[in-house]
This record gives C-alpha cells, sequence and structure tokens, in this order.
C-alpha cells in the first residue's frame, strides 16, 4: 500500500506573492503548490442508463513558482480519462499507480514551463465510473413517486477527485461555472443561469436541456455539488427556497417556511461581511443522504428527517446556513484543521440560538453536544489522535476522523476564548477574522497569529492571549474543559431520569414507586426528550424489555416520527437486550442513511444480534450513500473488507 509524503506547514497558497515549496495538505497528490486552479468549467451530460457523468472540464491553472515546471498532477480517483489538451493541443498525459487512500494522480506532461503569475487552461475529457465515490444513482424504486431516477453528489472529504481531475484539497479555491445537460430538472453549487437548447431524445427516451450555473465566489472542490431528478420548488423567506420531490414539497414548505430569513439575520448580526451567496436553497434530499446537511453553496443539501412535522429538528438548517461564513467564505485549509469549518459554525449556530430564543437555549444545545461529544471520544479512545483539535492525517482518509470531535471541542475552543476575553471584547474578533479571510483558505496557526495580531493593542486581552495553552487547545486529546452550563431547561429531563434509573434498579434497593406517565413529558420539546433518553442510556443496560416497552408506549417515543428520538429509544432497547425494538430499528436502517443514526444503531444491533446486523447491511447497502456503505463496514468487519 502507498502512503501519501508528509506535508510541511505553509503561508495560504491562495496568495500570489508567497513563494510555495510545499502544500500544507497531506491528503492530496496534487502538486498545487507550483500550480494553482483559479477557474474550473464542467460539462457533463448526467446519464442515467449508464450512471455516470461524461463529458470535461477544463481548469484554469495560474503559475504559483518561477521554476521551469513542466509537469502538472492533479487528483483523480476511479475516472474514465479519455483526452487532455493544453491550449487546444492534446498532450501527453498518463494515470499512475493508486496510492490509497488517495486515488491516482493524474500527470500532465506540459511542453514548456509557465511563468510565474501565468495561467494554463487545460481541457480533459472524462467520465466517471461504476467506483465514483461521491455520486448516488437512485433507480425510480427507491425514490418516493416511483417514477423517475435521481442522482446526487456528495464530495466531502476527499471525493470530488472521483468526478473530475482537480486539485482536491481545500487549500485550492477556484470559481466554477457548469453546464448540466439532464432529461430531468438539475441544480448545482452556484446561482442558476437558465436553461436552454432541449434536444429530443432517441428511441422513445425523454429529451434534455441544458442547465447552466456561475458561482463567481471561489470555493474548494470538495463544494462542487450537482443533484438532477424530478425537483420541485417554493418559496420559503425573501432570499430563500426549498426545493424537494414534489410530494414532500407542501410538508417542507410548511416545515421551512419563515425560518431561514431570521437565522440570517440573527448571524448578519454577529459576524462580516454580509451574506455573499445571493441565494439561500434548502435542498431535501432522499433518505439515503449521509449527513444531516452539506453546506454546498447556494443549495444546502438537507436529510429529510429534518422534516418531522413539529419544527424540532431544524437547527440543522441554522447549522448549514452559518457555513456559509466559516467553511464556505473561510475554508479550512486541510483536513486536519477541520474544527475550524465545524467548530466555528457550531458556535455560530448557537449564538443564532441564543438570539431567537435566548441564552438558556445556547447552553441546552452545548448539553446535547457534550453529549455527542462524549460518545465520539469513547469511540475513539481518549488518547487516540482523532481526539485532538488539530489532527495527524498523513497517509490517512479524512472520512475515518469524521466525528462530533472537530464540531463540539471546536465549539469548546471558541467558547473559552468568549469566557476568557468576554463576550463583548471577543465579539470585536469575529467580524475581523471572516473580513480578513474571506475567500481565502487558513489553519490553526492562521487563527492563532490573527487574533494575537488583532488584540496585540489591548493589554489586557493581550496579556490573556500569551498567557493561553495554545498547545494544549490544538494538540491535546481528549476532553476539554467542561465549562459551566445553564441547566434550567435540563433540570426536568434529569429528574425524570433519575427517577427511571430508581425504578429499574429497584432490585438492588433502589425506589419502585414511581408510576410513568404521558405527563411526564407533555409539556417538553422534542430536544428535552433527545437529552433525557441520552441519559438513561447512561444505564440503560439495566432495563428490561418491559420497562423498555412502558416508556415507548407511555411517552409515545415508539410511534414517534422524529428520528432524533426513535433513534434514540431504538439504541436503548438494543442496550437493554429488548427484542420487540430488534427488527423497528433493522427496519429504520433501511429507512435513513444519515451516518449519525445509522452508524451507532448499527453497532449496538450488531452487539444485539449479529445476524440481524448481517441481514440488514446486505438488504440495504445498495440504498445507503457509498460512504456510508464503507463506513458500515468498518464498523461491522473491521478492515477486512
Amino acid at each position: 500500500m502507498h502512503r501519501a509524503p508528509a506535508a510541511m506547514i505553509i503561508k495560504p497558497v491562495t496568495d500570489p506573492n508567497v513563494e510555495i515549496l510545499t502544500p500544507r495538505d497531506p491528503n492530496t497528490l496534487s502538486n498545487y503548490h507550483n500550480f494553482v486552479t483559479r477557474h474550473t468549467k464542467a460539462n457533463f451530460e448526467i446519464d442515467f442508463d449508464k450512471e455516470c457523468l461524461k463529458g470535461g472540464v477544463t481548469l484554469t491553472l495560474e503559475s504559483l513558482t518561477n521554476a521551469e515546471t513542466k509537469e502538472l498532477v492533479l487528483d483523480t480517483s476511479f475516472l474514465d480519462i479519455s483526452e487532455v489538451s493544453v491550449k487546444g493541443q492534446k498532450v501527453e498525459w498518463k494515470v499512475m499507480d493508486r496510492v490509497e487512500p488517495y486515488g491516482n494522480p493524474l500527470k500532465i506532461q506540459l511542453e514548456k514551463g509557465v511563468p510565474k503569475g501565468e495561467s494554463i487552461a487545460v481541457d480533459i475529457k472524462l467520465s466517471t465510473t461504476d467506483k465514483c465515490t461521491a455520486l448516488q444513482w437512485l433507480t425510480p424504486a427507491q425514490t418516493s413517486n416511483k417514477k423517475y431516477p435521481y442522482m446526487f453528489s456528495q464530495c466531502q472529504a476527499i471525493h470530488a477527485r472521483s468526478v473530475f481531475p482537480c486539485q482536491d484539497t481545500p487549500d485550492v479555491k477556484s470559481t466554477f461555472d457548469f453546464e448540466l445537460r439532464s432529461p430531468l430538472p438539475v441544480v448545482a453549487s452556484g446561482l442558476p443561469t437558465g436553461a436552454k437548447d432541449y434536444q429530443p431524445g432517441k428511441d422513445g427516451k425523454s429529451g434534455t436541456m441544458l442547465y447552466t450555473f456561475e458561482q463567481k465566489i471561489p470555493i474548494p472542490s470538495y463544494l462542487f455539488a450537482v443533484t438532477s431528478g424530478d425537483l420541485a420548488s417554493a418559496a420559503i423567506g425573501p432570499r430563500s427556497s426549498v426545493w424537494t420531490g414534489p410530494e414532500e414539497l407542501i410538508d417542507c414548505q410548511w416545515e421551512l417556511q419563515g425560518e431561514v430569513e431570521p437565522y440570517m439575520n440573527a448571524i448578519e448580526a454577529v459576524v462580516s461581511p454580509t451574506y455573499q451567496w445571493t441565494q439561500y436553497n434548502c435542498l431535501i434530499l432522499p433518505p439515503s443522504f449521509p449527513y444531516g446537511g452539506m453546506e454546498n453553496p447556494v443549495w444546502t443539501y438537507a436529510t429529510p428527517s429534518v422534516i418531522s412535522g413539529d419544527k424540532q429538528n431544524i437547527d440543522v438548517i441554522a447549522h448549514e446556513l452559518s457555513h456559509s461564513w466559516s467553511g464556505n467564505l473561510v475554508s479550512a485549509a486541510s483536513w486536519e484543521h477541520f474544527w475550524l469549518n465545524e467548530g466555528w459554525t457550531t458556535y455560530l449556530e448557537r449564538r443564532i440560538q441564543a438570539t431567537l430564543h435566548g441564552e438558556a437555549h445556547r447552553h441546552f444545545s452545548s448539553i446535547i453536544g457534550w453529549k455527542a461529544l462524549e460518545e465520539s471520544i469513547k469511540q475513539f479512545g481518549e488518547e487516540h489522535e482523532y481526539t485532538k483539535l488539530v489532527v495527524d492525517l498523513k497517509g490517512q482518509d479524512p472520512d475515518d476522523a469524521f466525528s462530533s470531535i472537530p464540531y463540539e471541542k471546536g465549539f469548546h475552543a471558541l467558547y473559552a476564548f468568549e469566557l476568557l476575553l468576554g463576550k463583548k471584547t471577543w465579539d470585536t474578533f469575529i467580524p475581523h477574522y471572516f473580513d480578513t479571510f474571506k475567500f481565502k483558505s487558513v489553519d490553526s496557526y492562521d487563527f492563532k497569529a490573527c487574533m494575537l495580531d488583532f488584540f496585540k493593542s489591548d493589554a489586557e486581552a493581550s496579556k490573556k492571549l500569551a498567557d493561553f495553552d495554545w498547545d494544549k487547545l490544538f494538540y491535546a486529546p481528549g476532553y476539554p474543559t467542561k465549562p459551566h452550563f445553564d441547566d434550567s431547561l435540563v433540570k426536568t429531563c434529569y429528574v425524570l431520569a433519575d427517577k427511571w434509573q430508581a425504578r429499574v434498579e429497584k432490585n438492588k434497593g433502589g425506589d419502585d414507586g414511581f408510576a410513568p406517565h404521558k405527563r411526564d413529558v407533555g409539556e417538553w420539546v422534542a430536544n428535552q426528550s433527545v437529552v433525557f433518553l441520552e441519559r438513561v442510556q447512561k444505564f440503560g443496560h439495566k432495563f428490561s424489555a418491559a420497562d423498555v416497552e412502558l416508556m415507548g408506549r407511555m411517552y409515545g417515543f415508539a410511534e414517534s416520527k422524529n428520528l432524533e428520538l426513535v433513534s434514540r429509544f431504538l439504541s436503548l432497547g438494543l442496550m437493554a437486550r429488548c427484542r420487540s425494538c430488534y427488527e423497528p430499528a433493522a427496519e429504520m436502517l433501511g429507512k435513513i442513511g444519515r451516518m449519525k443514526f445509522v452508524r451507532p444503531v448499527f453497532r449496538l444491533l450488531n452487539a444485539a444480534d449479529r445476524e440481524l446486523a448481517l441481514k440488514t447491511f446486505e438488504k440495504n447497502k445498495d440504498f445507503y450513500h457509498p460512504i456510508c456503505r464503507q463506513m458500515v463496514e468498518k464498523d461491522l468487519f473491521g478492515e477486512e473488507k
């Protein structure tokens, strides 16, 4: 197995005045220290019959060095490349041996070197293959109305290279033009500029339209996104809309109507600059989508599990909207510094909650987040490399490090500065950070330098930051310091959990006088039930099957349509070896592909009934997105697959 070489940490490659020696992202095979992509034109036909994108890309690359470099190296993975041209002339090229887990470097020979600051245009004709890890193709039978096929992409973290040759690193940002031909409506991660050039189909097939989009703000390759299917849309605000299947449109519009604009106003009161992307649209994807949301510019991709009929799970949208600043406008330079995307976004999401619902709700969300952090650290082990804020991913697959840690530990890093400096002082830095680094990629050391420089004229703040243990923040594994949270919204959850603990431990001298009643949770919001269920999971192995069934029946958890509740209740049942929860858990695993639910439930089902877990995976593996399928395989089989 080949391994990628180690990388040095350097300044952002987006600065054309910096002489670049070695790239700081270890998860790319491209020589982006020599050339950097400034513009990408993607021209693809979406072929549902062959389940591929075919066409090509034109990359406009700028030379960054004075050296006479005559070789361009791009990231690819499982692509079928047929031709490469530079300035209209075919050139020599070769797809090199695969380097796991990073794919096959594409080496392109240039006739001569390119002086620093000058650009070249490279045209590459290609087709994706059935091994593409970024695209999921759904048959009509896998969609809600059973009428039309569906295709969507998911390129984070390093899967864009399986769609087109690119410098697949967040340290490179490019503007984009999209020309996408399809028999079904198309959306892409840019502003729509038209649908034209109808071409009739042949042999009874549907005709196609050419859908065009432009993205004038430079974005990294992982934000390349395209979807095609039976789509309908409705306005949900003055600068936002929801897109989904026609049958789901009314429910989705109701769930999100009027919610996005207050979020946007709340966040624009904290950060700077104002929203840069013109439109904010939510695309509710089919249930196999592996994440809660994906912050693709202009069109946020979201799981259908946010549409729960009670407006209780739309905080996912607040999170993805916050990515319009942290992650999209200012991007982490590599996946080793992923916390700069997700920690900032989680922090901003909770500032939205505080503005709209009060400070207690920000703390309530933080308490829920701490539980997610505990679960992730427990899964890896407290001393594991992936429990650090800044991780070492040399030779590693960034997907393997994905967890709640960069979200929650990242949030706590930023919240620690709020507590250290005081909220009023800290809030002066937030807009400065986003203004300073807009359109750029940064690492943790840029973040630190920016903060130290900003506060250098403030003697008190400067002293606090000078005494701050930055090495511990960046490199200490395990838990951050847990702050004191306002627990006013969780106290009733804990009190009820304590009553259940006494009940299930009655044979060990506990109090068995507690009689559950539906009024116990009658006044709660859904997230309070989530906190309650997570609390009782700590002693879930002590539950009897009868107690689990009583809870599900009395509190309505068993019949709930809210997957946040259902997944946690079924997890409790699996912990307690309540057999009446086994089949419902297996059934749920066949209806949703969101890894937040799928992976932990599969692990618990595997521990309770491995035969059923394997049967369930085999039955549904083609339903899952390739990323989810790969991660569940590792959970069930280790590295043997």
